[in-house]
């Protein structure tokens, strides 16, 4: 079973809000998750980005794969670069 960390879009039309799911690859993209881990709205400005970060790296260490845009996401949080530290640290 491929488990993916992805966006499952909220809100209303022309008014997206996002929330950063676990799920398993198969499913849909706002359909059925296994854990919610984080949200993310682009409409405000700065953009608000509220993430699990104990869960976020929990999940990458058993083997999740981030689409593009919550890579970016952890990225910009820092998330990436302790994932990274974690796994080769020697």
């Amino acid at each position: 079973m491929a488990v993916k960390i992805r966006l499952k879009r909220m809100g209303a039309k022309k008014a997206p809000f996002y929330r950063l799911v676990v799920a398993d690859s198969r499913s849909p993209r706002d359909g059925r998750f296994i854990e919610e881990i984080g949200t993310y709205n682009p409409l405000t400005t700065p953009e608000q980005v509220h993430i699990n970060e104990e869960k976020a790296l929990q999940w990458l260490q058993n083997g999740a794969q981030p689409s593009d845009t919550v890579r970016h996401l952890f990225s910009k949080q820092g998330i990436m670069k302790k994932h990274h530290e974690l796994k080769y640290q020697k």
